[in-house]
Parts: structure tokens; sequence; C-alpha cells
């Protein structure tokens, strides 16, 4: 076998030595330039820093769903904009620039190829003075799309024998 650094011949066991996080097989002579390789080093783990006990902020109390749920968007709320700022006189470029928003966003709104957000939805009803959602009892909504996550209820049917 021939040494790793200088190519002599290595007569016997080779030594093997750690240069620059690398391991050789070195001649005795070449030993000192580097650092023995014990059989097994242990690998240092790292600690954790001790966790420190930061302060919660105080949690607001949530509101509820069913309350946030009750105002719906009327069905042809893209007509009712359309005919109220006909009524007008404005295009839809004057109705951008009286509610501070885009006019290719009205005119998205008025063919319905985009909900309005809620904000939009307050300033056109405030601009236009109309009504733009109404009052949906809990009773004639859905709750099923309320539920946060799907469980394992939902997924496996039960067999029974």
């Amino acid at each position: 076998m021939q040494c790793e650094i200088c190519g002599a011949e290595i007569h016997g066991k080779p030594m093997t030595v750690t240069i620059d996080n690398s391991e050789l097989q070195v001649c005795p002579r070449c030993a000192q330039y580097g650092k023995p390789v014990d059989k097994r080093t242990p690998v240092s783990r790292k600690i954790s820093p001790e966790a420190r006990a930061v302060p919660r902020p105080v949690r607001k109390p949530q509101k509820n769903l069913f309350d946030i749920l009750q105002d719906d968007l009327v069905d042809n709320y893209e007509k009712i904009i359309r005919d109220a700022r006909e009524a007008r006189d404005w295009s839809q470029e004057d109705l951008a620039e009286q509610i501070k928003e885009k006019a290719s966003l009205i005119r998205k709104i008025e063919r319905a190829d985009i909900v309005p957000e809620d904000s939009v939805l307050k300033k056109l009803e405030q601009t236009l003075d109309i009504k733009l959602t109404e009052k949906v009892s809990i009773t004639e909504q859905e709750v099923t799309h309320l539920k946060k996550d799907t469980t394992l209820g939902d997924i496996v049917k039960i067999k029974r024998k």
C-alpha cells in the first residue's frame, strides 16, 4: 500500500490521520501532518437553549361566526350596480373615481366576473345609495362549511356485521 501524501510504499499497517476533515492512510513519516483518527469519534450534540417563559398575549374574544354570516350578497348585484350608475349618468370611470378604485374593477363587477370584496361593497352601497347585501336567517344557511378540518368520521364508512 502507498502513502496517500508522499506516495512511498508503506510496510506494515498504515496510520489513519485526519487532515482538513479528510481521512488519509499515511506512512509514519507523514503522520505528523495530521491528527490521528480514533476508531469512533463522538458526535457532539447541540444543546438547545433553555426555553424562556414568554408571556402570551391576551386573546380577544372571538366573534360568533353566525353574526358574520348573516349578510349575503344579492344574486343580481351586477344589474343593481349598473342601473344605479346609469341613473346618475356616470361612466364606469366616473364611478371608479368616486370610490377610489380602478375602472377595470368596476367593469369586472358589472360583468359578474368577480365578486366584490366587503370594502368595495360598502363603498358602492354608500356612493350609489343602494343595498347589495341582504339578511339571511341562520336556518337557510348550510353549517357544513363551518368545519375547520376533515375528521376521520367524515371519511370512514363503518361496516357492521
